[in-house]
């Protein structure tokens, strides 16, 4: 999805290789892309879904077994 309105942001403890996504609001989703493809697919989420996510990974829910 390229629309020169979106503004694309990355997280600040992506590493310098830049093995990560990229992540933009709009007024109707929340949109996803990885950041090595900017051209590539978008993930659309409503935004209760993504602060669900969010909420998912800040109380560990999604975490590896001895990772």
């Amino acid at each position: 999805m390229q629309d020169a309105t979106i503004t694309w942001r990355k997280s600040s403890r992506s590493g310098a290789a830049g093995h990560c996504v990229e992540v933009a609001n709009t007024s109707a989703a929340v949109l996803v892309r990885d950041s090595k493809d900017a051209t590539g697919p978008v993930l659309s989420f409503d935004t209760p879904d993504w602060t669900g996510f969010l909420a998912g990974i800040r109380a560990g829910e999604f975490d590896r077994p001895g990772a």
